[in-house]
């Protein structure tokens, strides 16, 4: 097959600065990367300073990080704004796209991007398309922006759109869509080694901001007599010097950002891997990089976590502060063996890439009948 990806030029694919967070970019690296190995030629949509091994394609555009015109105008906006600059210079590197599916030039499109391309379909209708959205369907709460935009492009009937949630959960907001089935993300368990010695502290990593619940970690590590270590970066500064910030010292410690390689050193040594989750995340990959390395994980009963943690087998999937704390008291009983298990038999890169190529190969056969 002929398959062309895209995610975002804001950055390169693989996105090579450690401090960027930025999940949907190494995904569709792992993606094009293990689909050219299955023997697919593959077209990444990326931009220039990019080093996927497969066909980048990038109409001469550097990432946005690297383009000084645009990364000035980009750095010094507001929010609004930043946005608006993001998509025009995304649409640079579509439109390329676009005129190459009008020649029949591919077999599948996949876009594992924002949602605004999901009206480009209709533009490229001898393709079968497919779109993979990493946050919640309902996003932003405050909004319901993608729902609506969803909804009213799911009322146009374009047959060649396809959707392919990262959990059945996902799906809930708009349970009607065209989906054509359900792929969990993978990691690199080679990456993610097994450590199958017991940490001697709780860990929480991601994004601080309140919908994480890093203040419900805390409190659960001070209430448990626990320390807790905390990586990822700060996003809510309000959050972080009104909640956060107070309760750091001897047993509450923030780690700051740290690289892929020293994460998988912090989830090794953690006896426990927290997550209090607020929102209806649509999956949860630090779930299973902490599994992987053995570590067994406690969330909150949100989003797809049920579908992560196999209870009482891997962790515990809790609906509360004290749900936490109670399951914090029994980790001992979770064996870190079955918890690299799952991860290598249902949230690899391997059992990932074959996800994406049995839809693909589907719906690339229907096509060519």
């Amino acid at each position: 097959m002929k398959i062309a990806l895209f995610a975002t030029n804001i950055y390169p694919t693989p996105p090579i600065n450690e401090k960027i967070v930025y999940a949907p970019l190494w995904l569709t690296h792992y993606i094009a990367e293990g689909l050219k190995k299955k023997g697919h030629q593959v077209y990444l949509f990326a931009s220039d300073d990019s080093t996927s091994d497969v066909n980048i394609i990038s109409d001469n555009l550097p990432s946005l990080s690297k383009n000084k015109e645009w990364n000035k105008a980009f750095g010094n906006s507001k929010a609004n704004w930043r946005m608006v600059l993001r998509t025009g210079y995304e649409m640079q590197l579509v439109a390329k796209l676009v005129e190459m599916a009008q020649k029949d030039k591919f077999d599948i499109i996949q876009f594992h991007s924002m949602h605004f391309w999901v009206y480009l379909a209709s533009l490229m209708k001898n393709t079968p398309l497919f779109y993979s959205f990493h946050d919640p369907l309902n996003f932003p709460k405050e909004t319901k922006a993608v729902k609506l935009i969803y909804k009213t492009f799911h009322e146009k009937k374009i047959k060649n759109a396809h959707f392919i949630s990262l959990s059945n959960t996902q799906r809930k907001p708009l349970p009607n869509l065209n989906y054509a089935g359900t792929v969990y993300n993978g990691i690199d368990v080679d990456r993610f080694k097994f450590s199958e010695k017991q940490g001697s502290y709780l860990a929480f990593a991601g994004r601080i901001i309140r919908g994480k619940g890093l203040d419900i970690a805390i409190r659960v590590a001070q209430k448990t007599n626990q320390t807790l270590k905390i990586a990822g970066p700060v996003n809510d500064h309000k959050y972080w010097e009104k909640e956060i910030k107070p309760h750091l010292g001897r047993k509450i410690i923030y780690k700051g950002m740290l690289s892929q390689k020293t994460m998988v050193a912090f989830y090794q040594k953690a006896k426990a891997f927290l997550m209090p989750t607020l929102l209806e995340e649509s999956f949860g990959l630090v779930l299973t990089e902490a599994m992987s390395c053995g570590t067994p994980v406690i969330g909150f009963n949100r989003g797809a976590v049920p579908e992560i943690i196999a209870q009482g087998k891997t962790g515990f999937v809790v609906h509360n502060e004290r749900g936490m704390i109670q399951a914090v008291k029994k980790i001992d009983s979770i064996k870190r063996e079955d918890c690299r298990q799952r991860v290598i038999e249902n949230f690899s890169l391997q059992k990932m890439i074959d996800g994406y190529e049995k839809i693909y190969l589907k719906y690339a056969k229907n096509r060519n009948r």
